[in-house]
């Protein structure tokens, strides 16, 4: 095994009146291990009756890396609505917007579409990102 890793994500949450930055995990029930052999590690994880294996395909890994990076998380993100348009201003989300699907301006949170490629397992079809929308024109 090379590495073992989990995803984490950035959001807002409002308690004793003010905000404030946490971090949560992206895929609550994952922990990734990175592999050079497939194989080996699966004969390795044998003793570990509950722990369900699901590679992780190419095109998911391309759009993991390409939001979290090499640190595994995504950061919060800042966005303007102009004209009903979403148009992310700063953080990983920018280039992303035909991609959420949601957007909670309360929680500061947006639903990202996870590709038809991704495992249903993981994300039931989308995935949670912090998005704060400082401007509606």
């Amino acid at each position: 095994m090379k590495d073992a890793f989990i995803f984490t994500y950035d959001r807002m949450r409002k308690f004793k009146g003010e905000w404030h930055l946490e971090r949560q995990l992206l895929f609550p029930e994952c922990v990734f291990l990175e592999s050079e052999d497939k194989r080996r590690l699966s004969e390795e994880l044998k003793e570990y009756k509950k722990a369900k294996l699901l590679p992780v395909r190419k095109s998911e890994e391309m759009f993991l890396s390409s939001l979290c990076g090499k640190d595994h998380h995504l950061a919060m993100s800042r966005g303007v609505i102009q004209d009903g348009i979403t148009w992310v201003i700063e953080g990983p989300l920018r280039g992303w917007e035909d991609s959420i699907c949601r957007i909670d301006r309360h929680k500061r949170l947006a639903r990202l579409a996870a590709p038809k490629s991704f495992a249903p397992e993981l994300t039931k079809g989308s995935i949670s990102a912090g998005l704060e929308i400082v401007e509606k024109r």
